[in-house]
């Protein structure tokens, strides 16, 4: 007979503290290779002098991507949606951030609002990731500064020489804006990866294909890395630098940008009514609606007129929002006693301030 027989509540208690060990071992082990986020491009080279969804940039072997691309199921046909973002930098710098965003909407999707909107929702979720820089300037030109290797084509493919129209830029513009106020894409969800469908880049074999827009593909990493916990990057008051290559396009980038003034502003009274007179376009509004929405209604009203165009909301007869674009000069703002803004210089000024803005175009 063995005489060294452990008591058994001793022997259960030496048996919890090997497994609490193990445990702990186990815990500090290295995440696995699959696991960790690596680097992909957003877009393959299209080809030469050709926006993202040109039909014209289809080259010879388009078919064939076409038939690879298709063979891969899209693994959620409703994928979550992002959670909204709201910039918190101050008006330069959210001016910066805006034309980044709209460059990257038209460059790589033409002009085309559903294109541009799925884009700019992969460059803020990209913001948000932990593989890529927390800035949206910094997330749209990652790589430009070399020949190959940047991460939105347009920023080293050329496309920049290309000058969009000006109702072109204005709408891709009023896109930004509203999604750096919260406004969401759902059709992409969390998506951080793109391609056009008639390319067949070999980095989509690691990732999931979770949505279709247009002629482009969108995926996310599998599982940790494309779920909505590791979003946890932002959304902060990142420095959003001066990109040159802008400066053509926007002012807030030239190397020269004086600080943007704020507009004189004030909260306004709850129930705000004007004496202005009731010039320029008007549109309905839903008070249920996502407040951004509104700014892009009055952009694809003004998008066919002239450079100049203001457009009114209205509330229970009281004015509740406004947009008004000179030149190239544009402001959106919203009564903030109805809406809640992120940033208070887009709040309805009142006095002489709201007559100067109610007076242009």
């Amino acid at each position: 007979m063995i005489a060294a027989i452990a008591h058994p509540r001793a022997l259960r208690l030496a048996i919890a503290a090997l497994i609490g060990l193990a445990a702990l071992t186990f815990l500090r082990l290295p995440a696995p290779p699959s696991a960790r986020a690596p680097t992909f491009a957003a877009e393959a080279p299209p080809a030469p002098q050709a926006s993202a969804v040109a039909p014209d940039a289809i080259g010879p072997d388009a078919d064939a991507a076409r038939s690879a691309n298709a063979r891969v199921p899209i693994v959620d046909f409703s994928p979550s949606p992002a959670a909204p973002f709201h910039f918190t930098g101050d008006a330069a710098t959210r001016e910066r951030a805006r034309d980044c965003l709209a460059a990257a909407a038209f460059y790589e999707a033409g002009d085309d609002p559903a294109g541009e909107r799925a884009v700019i929702q992969v460059v803020l979720n990209r913001t948000r990731h932990p593989a890529f820089p927390s800035s949206v300037c910094a997330v749209v030109f990652q790589g430009a500064e070399r020949r190959s290797g940047c991460q939105f084509t347009f920023t080293c493919d050329g496309a920049l020489t290309r000058r969009p129209a000006p109702a072109a830029l204005a709408r891709a513009r009023a896109m930004a804006q509203a999604a750096l106020s919260g406004a969401v894409d759902p059709q992409v969800g969390l998506a951080t990866h793109y391609h056009a469908d008639y390319v067949a880049p070999a980095w989509r074999s690691g990732l999931e294909k979770i949505a279709r827009q247009g002629l482009h593909l969108f995926y996310r990493w599998p599982g940790y890395w494309g779920s909505a916990a590791a979003f946890r990057q932002g959304p902060v008051a990142a420095p959003e630098v001066t990109v040159p290559a802008l400066a053509a396009i926007s002012a807030a980038h030239a190397p020269s940008m004086p600080p943007i003034a704020p507009p004189a502003a004030a909260p306004p009274p709850a129930a705000m009514a004007t004496s202005a007179a009731a010039s320029g376009l008007e549109i309905g509004l839903d008070p249920a609606a996502n407040p951004g929405s509104f700014a892009l209604k009055a952009l694809a009203i003004c998008g066919a007129r002239a450079q100049d165009c203001r457009v009114t909301g209205r509330i229970a007869g009281n004015l509740a929002f406004l947009y008004v674009r000179r030149g190239d000069s544009e402001g959106v703002f919203w009564d903030c006693t109805l809406f809640q803004r992120p940033d208070r210089n887009q709040c309805l000024p009142r006095g002489a301030a709201l007559e100067r803005l109610l007076a242009a175009a």
